[in-house]
Formats: structure tokens, C-alpha cells, sequence
């Protein structure tokens, strides 16, 4: 896929120009909002594949910008900006429903890396041979076809990424995977980035919408001293 949308959404205007021209030169269409509305706005008209969101905006601030677009069906990665000071606030974002985070400074091709391989996995990653694939556990079933995941028959909404996570599990089963491998493999990151609590906080999301009792996953479980693993 080439000259994907990125929505920026940033309202400190050096750091939005040099994200806009950095990701220019990369060959992507760039969309800059400066408040929290314009940013929900752009993202219903333009529908960007990819949305880089700061936390602290002038208006309405980067979780209720996450929040709603979640609430409303949007599925593309969002990836939050966040000052060192803030990192704990990215626990909330990734709650929210935000694919992963990049704490403040960063180095841009380290921020460019992450961008292509999350565009990677969210549109790249389905085969037309995989496509008509269904797995079937429970009373959850994964529709590959429609993208969709039901339990009971009652359509679970789940993010692009959450959606890779759980297929990658279930299409393994009893394999243990390590929270380095998961990321790898479901964020595409390489060279050892990513942390730890996004896999974490994902895992514990599909644990609170397929399992019947998340406290206690009969599906998802925890490998001590390794990762996890899906069991069947």
C-alpha cells in the first residue's frame, strides 16, 4: 500500500511540521489537526489508515479523542505520543483502545519504523488463502472473511490489533509465546522495541471480551516465567 493517510494529531506546531515532513519524504499523505475536535473530525471525513495522537491538547484531551473514536467503529492503529513524565498515562491510553505508544523525545526512523510495521499488520497481513478461515472455540467464533469476531452470536468489537493477537493465539494453540515473539509478530516490531505492558494491557482486553469468567481465562492463559498461550 502506498501514500497512506496519517492523521497527526499535535498542537505544538514544530513537532507536527517535523512529523509532516518526516513522513512526507516516506511517501505519506498527511493530515495535521492542532485540537482534539478538528482531530475526531478529520478522522470521520478522511478516514486515515494511521493516527498519531499527544495526549495533551488545548480542548478536549488525546483519551477522549481515543475513546470516541473506539466507540464509534474506528479500527485503524492509533499510536499515542506521550512525555517521559506522562508515561503512566499511556496505561489509560492503551485501555482506550490505542495500539501502542512512543514516549517523547523519539528518534523519527525509530517512530517510522513503528508506523510502517503497525500499517504493515493492519492491512497487509491476510492472504486471499486465509481469508475464508473460521476457528471455532467455545462459543467464539473468528470470521476471517468479515474480520469479525462473536461470542454467543453477538458481534465482539475488537481493534485491528487485538483482532491479530487473538487470531495469532487461537491459531496456535497450546504454543507459548513470549511477550518479545507476540510483539514481533502482531506489532511487527524488531530490534527491541516495544514494551511489555502493551501486550499486557491487550491481553487482559481479549481476556475481558471472549472469556466467561476474565479473572480466571479459560482460554488465554498466563505461561509464568514465559508469556502466554492459548489453550484448548
Amino acid at each position: 500500500m502506498d501514500g497512506e493517510r496519517i492523521l497527526i494529531v499535535e498542537d505544538e506546531r514544530a513537532v507536527a511540521r517535523g512529523l509532516e515532513y518526516g513522513l512526507s519524504k516516506e511517501g505519506y499523505q498527511v493530515l495535521w489537526a492542532d485540537t482534539g475536535q478538528l482531530g475526531l473530525e478529520l478522522a470521520r471525513l478522511r478516514d486515515p489508515h494511521l493516527i498519531l495522537l499527544d495526549i495533551r491538547l488545548p480542548d478536549i484531551s488525546g483519551f477522549d479523542v481515543c475513546r470516541q473514536l473506539r466507540a464509534e467503529g474506528h479500527r485503524q492503529p492509533i499510536l499515542i505520543l506521550t512525555a517521559r513524565d506522562e508515561e503512566m498515562d499511556t496505561v489509560l491510553g492503551l485501555e482506550l483502545g490505542a495500539d501502542d505508544y512512543v514516549v517523547k523525545p523519539y528518534k523519527l526512523r525509530e517512530l517510522i519504523a513503528r508506523i510502517r510495521a503497525l500499517l504493515r499488520r493492519a492491512y497487509g497481513e491476510l492472504t486471499e488463502s486465509r481469508r475464508g478461515e473460521r476457528l471455532v472455540f467455545g462459543d467464539v467464533e473468528i470470521n476471517l472473511e468479515e474480520l469479525q469476531v462473536k461470542r454467543n452470536r453477538q458481534v465482539v468489537y475488537l481493534t485491528s490489533t487485538e483482532f491479530r493477537l487473538l487470531h495469532l493465539l487461537a491459531s496456535h494453540p497450546n504454543r507459548p509465546y513470549t511477550r518479545a515473539a507476540l510483539i514481533q509478530a502482531v506489532w511487527g516490531y524488531e530490534g527491541g522495541i516495544g514494551s511489555d505492558r502493551t501486550v499486557d494491557v491487550h491481553i487482559r482486553h481479549l481476556r475481558e471480551k471472549i472469556e466467561e469468567d476474565p479473572a480466571k481465562p479459560r482460554w488465554i492463559v498466563t505461561v509464568h516465567g514465559i508469556g502466554y498461550k492459548f489453550q484448548r
